[in-house]
């Protein structure tokens, strides 16, 4: 495998896990889950902050930043230091819609992705999948 292979296989299973997660009616994840990754990586970070990082634009953070707080996965502060700042960490409890998500599984999209509904098959792919994610330090977020 070499790097464009990976490259397009990271892309691929991105856009699986974003059909796996349950449907909000607001449109699509991606910026979502740029921001919380980046949020979890960097707790209590600013909106310029994380756009510095991730290289989104300040309203496509601001907005996941609001559909998160809705969700109840991020908490705003603010700067005890700076007043003007809004720090934003990951919610301490875990709340309802949260829940929901990271009771959702991968199998059903992931089956449909690989043309089958075998579950031996598509379970040997999750397992294959864990793994790698395993091996790269990858942790579920705690809770």
């Amino acid at each position: 495998m070499n790097g464009v292979e990976l490259f397009l296989l990271g892309r691929t299973l991105m856009k699986i896990g974003e059909q796996a997660l349950p449907d909000v009616g607001r449109g699509g994840h991606g910026a979502v889950l740029v921001v919380l990754s980046d949020v979890l990586d960097h707790p209590d970070s600013t909106v310029g902050e994380i756009a510095g990082r991730t290289g989104l634009p300040q309203s496509a953070v601001s907005m996941a930043v609001a559909r998160l707080r809705e969700a109840g996965s991020l908490t705003a502060r603010t700067d005890e230091r700076d007043r003007r700042r809004t720090l934003l960490s990951r919610a301490e409890q875990v709340s309802d819609r949260v829940a929901q998500v990271r009771a959702t599984t991968v199998h059903e999209e992931l089956g449909r992705a690989l043309g089958t509904a075998d579950e031996v098959a598509i379970d040997e792919v999750v397992r294959s999948l864990a793994a790698v994610s395993q091996r790269l330090g990858l942790r579920p977020e705690p809770n």
